[in-house]
């Protein structure tokens, strides 16, 4: 499995946290997702197509949904709504738009960013693709991002 299409997408989560959020964050350790362990309140999706086809997916506890947009919109936020389903999709379409420019070798398109909300939902990815786990630490508290992508 050829993982090194999984820094651009590390890279553009910091960067975007960075620029938009005036957060620093900081990756752990990459491992492959075990899928009876993860679940989330929030996570916004993109899917990727192309020569390569599978989705990235940024997931967050619903208190750190909150401050994420709270500290996107600059005023804050308490309830899960229409601010929050539309930050968090417009984060992760950032997030895979900027890794798709360093990722020209598969000639990617991404979807339209979709918003699952409930407790402690899965996530579930396409079956024979491996699903790579990004935890990330920051003030604004801890989320996580999977990568799943079927490269030929």
């Amino acid at each position: 499995m050829n993982v090194s299409y999984i820094n651009p997408f590390i890279m553009s989560t910091i960067e975007t946290f960075k620029k938009m959020l005036n957060s620093d964050i900081e990756p752990g350790k990459v491992a492959l997702k075990n899928s009876t362990v993860y679940s989330y309140d929030i996570s916004g999706i993109i899917g990727l197509s192309g020569e390569a086809q599978g989705s990235i997916c940024l997931s967050f506890p619903k208190i750190v949904a909150l401050k994420v947009i709270t500290a996107l919109l600059g005023v804050e936020v308490k309830i899960i709504g229409e601010e929050v389903t539309d930050g968090i999709g417009e984060l992760a379409n950032i997030v895979a738009g900027n890794a798709k420019k360093h990722l020209t070798q598969y000639d990617l398109s991404i979807s339209l960013p979709k918003v699952v909300i409930g407790k402690d939902h899965k996530v579930a990815s396409q079956r024979g693709v491996p699903t790579l786990m990004v935890p990330f630490k920051s003030s604004l508290g801890e989320f996580a991002m999977e990568i799943s992508l079927k490269t030929p």
